[in-house]
């Protein structure tokens, strides 16, 4: 990175700290510019939120290479919502700590593992490790379902799982196969609010050791504060149970 743009990007973090300044890497014709951005976030000393006009505004005047955003007080390295995040936009992200001054790159890897990514609601949830697995496992694609942390726990907020699923191609059965999609309730909320895939009686995911054995049957899931993982589906779970639902695609895919 030159030194132009690190000397922009450092001024930026003074001039928001003790905030978390956020911007753009943009490519101008052969030059590299930094864009500024306002973070909209609602704690903005512990996270940010990138305006959308101003992203809008970035790709106005060039392609966005990069996004930046600082540390401050703390170090560069990555926090796991940053590379989940990085992951999510499949841009490069380059993290300042503030004042210390160091300054770290990370860039998306393209395959995140399904089992032990840590917890970031909105990016690595257990919809996102429903989504990865249809994926990988069946060459499906879903859009980018936007969803705010505790949406579940308020009856004038929209159920997602049981408003979307028809839209995103499932239908709802009785009998469970491998492949469906396991919706549960977990905790005292008010709309259905996890799910995992149901594996049967093969915990198996091509390329990652799950360390599960006995029969079964499986499911795979990522359950809030926790790493994603394959557990025995039954007792509790089942008794969580909401919906079973089963793309359309599945007798394809077997």
């Amino acid at each position: 990175m030159r030194k132009h743009i690190i000397a922009a990007i450092q001024a930026h973090a003074a001039a928001e700290y003790p905030k978390e300044c956020c911007g753009l890497l943009v490519a101008v014709g052969r030059a590299q510019k930094y864009f500024p951005c306002r973070n909209i976030a609602t704690e903005p000393k512990e996270e940010f939120r990138l305006d959308p006009e101003d992203y809008a505004a970035a790709e106005d005047i060039g392609e966005v290479m990069a996004i930046v955003h600082s540390h401050p007080d703390a170090t560069s390295r990555p926090s796991p919502h940053d590379l989940a995040m990085c992951e999510a936009t499949a841009l490069p992200w380059h993290i300042l700590s503030w004042p210390e001054g160091d300054l770290r790159s990370i860039t998306p890897t393209g395959s995140v593992p399904l089992l032990k990514r840590p917890f970031v609601h909105g990016a690595w949830d257990c919809w996102q490790v429903c989504a990865d697995w249809y994926q990988r496992e069946w060459g499906l694609e879903f859009e980018a379902f936007q969803r705010t942390d505790g949406w579940w726990e308020s009856a004038e907020n929209a159920s997602l799982y049981e408003a979307n699923y028809e839209a995103a191609g499932f239908v709802r059965v009785d009998r469970r196969q491998r492949g469906d999609m396991i919706v549960m309730q977990v905790g005292r909320t008010v709309h259905p609010n996890h799910a995992g895939i149901y594996l049967g009686t093969d915990p198996a995911l091509p390329g990652e050791e799950s360390g599960t054995f006995g029969p079964g049957p499986f499911l795979l899931h990522h359950l809030y504060g926790r790493p994603s993982e394959i557990i025995v589906y039954g007792g509790p779970w089942h008794d969580r149970t909401r919906l079973i639902l089963r793309h359309q695609s599945a007798k394809s895919a077997k």
